[in-house]
């Protein structure tokens, strides 16, 4: 089985952050989103990797190739964002007529993939998609089920839905997906969709079978899906310190410090919290469901439930709650102020309030 991780596209629900990184790349728990589906897709057996990239490709090239992976990878190029099935067809020379599985990049899963990923390979299946219970299927593909799980239709945002399971971003296919995309026809979107594609195998009568994902799942289109997503990772947070507690600070609960990072007196860190490497906090508090990014400067300040990307300084007297600080960021006071501030900023920026 090959992998195909999709890092295309333009985020316009994540601008201005979007402006200047690739989607795919936002860390949670201070880690690209991007690489959780790779790990997955490895953790799951499988060695040879493709990754779609977009007008951003270097980033997500330069990014991926930072760290040794227990995989081969290669980039596929996408001119513009056509459709989930546009991804699979531009990608049937690396897939060499062997089953693998598509994941998008800006998804995350609690479990991982390796069950779903052993279930499809030992089912005989033609494709496999992977669902989760939701409260409001109307705003997802949903699909509709037989009594053996088999899928009999999907759906896109119906307003009356057969089920209450909506599409997660994972799929497992055979070959013969190829034939598929390629009898569907773009929507109206202007996009060849991975639903039409599946939908096409379901009705030649192909097997399609269903598996049901247990844990969480986020899709991180979002704001407030990443940080979303970051208090779900940071409550599997184990407690390190490579860093320095001067006396006078406290770390309360479980919180990861890195190397080179210096916690100054005065200040308190409250977990579960991830601090990156060569950071600097003065007596500032850092509380629950927090993730500092490496060479980042807190001082005087109070930040609570927020990510705060790689080398940004913050200098307020206020705190900042449940936001989505981009890189590079310098945050300083000027003048009077409310008691709370609420950020997405995206990088390069620099924020007086």
């Amino acid at each position: 089985m090959k992998g195909l991780v999709l890092s295309g596209g333009f985020g316009t629900r994540l601008r201005p952050l979007t402006y200047s990184q690739q989607k795919q790349l936002i860390p949670v728990a201070n880690k690209p989103i991007l690489f959780y589906a790779i790990e997955d897709i490895i953790e799951a057996g499988v060695s040879e990797i493709g990754i779609i990239v977009g007008p951003n490709r270097d980033l997500v090239e330069r990014a991926v190739k930072s760290r040794e992976w227990d995989a081969n990878i290669q980039f596929i190029y996408q001119d513009s964002p056509r459709g989930l099935a546009h991804t699979v067809l531009i990608s049937e020379e690396f897939i060499g007529g062997e089953p693998f599985v598509m994941y998008l990049g800006d998804n995350l899963l609690c479990d991982g993939i390796i069950d779903h990923a052993n279930s499809f390979r030992s089912s005989g299946a033609d494709a496999s998609i992977l669902l989760t219970e939701v409260s409001h299927p109307e705003r997802f593909g949903v699909a509709e089920l037989n009594e053996c799980g088999e899928v009999v239709k999907l759906v896109e945002k119906p307003k009356v839905p057969p089920s209450n399971l909506a599409l997660v971003g994972v799929y497992l296919f055979q070959p013969v997906i190829f034939e598929a995309v390629k009898n569907i026809r773009p929507s109206w979107r202007n996009e060849l969709e991975i639903t039409d594609a599946i939908q096409w195998l379901v009705e030649k009568g192909y097997h399609v079978k269903a598996s049901v994902v247990k844990g969480w799942w986020k899709d991180t289109g979002m704001p407030e899906d990443i940080l979303s997503a970051n208090n779900l990772i940071l409550d599997e947070l184990e407690a390190s310190c490579s860093g320095d507690v001067a006396d006078g600070s406290a770390v309360q609960g479980r919180v990861s410090i890195g190397q080179g990072t210096v916690l100054e007196e005065g200040s308190v860190v409250r977990g579960p919290v991830i601090i990156g490497r060569g950071c600097k906090i003065s007596n500032s508090y850092i509380g629950p469901y927090t993730s500092i990014g490496d060479g980042c400067v807190v001082i005087d300040s109070e930040i609570e439930g927020s990510i705060v990307m790689d080398g940004t300084k913050i200098n307020v007297r206020q705190k900042i709650v449940d936001s989505l600080i981009g890189a590079n960021v310098n945050i300083s006071e000027s003048c009077k102020k409310p008691k709370g501030y609420r950020f997405v900023v995206g990088d390069n920026s620099e924020v007086q309030v």
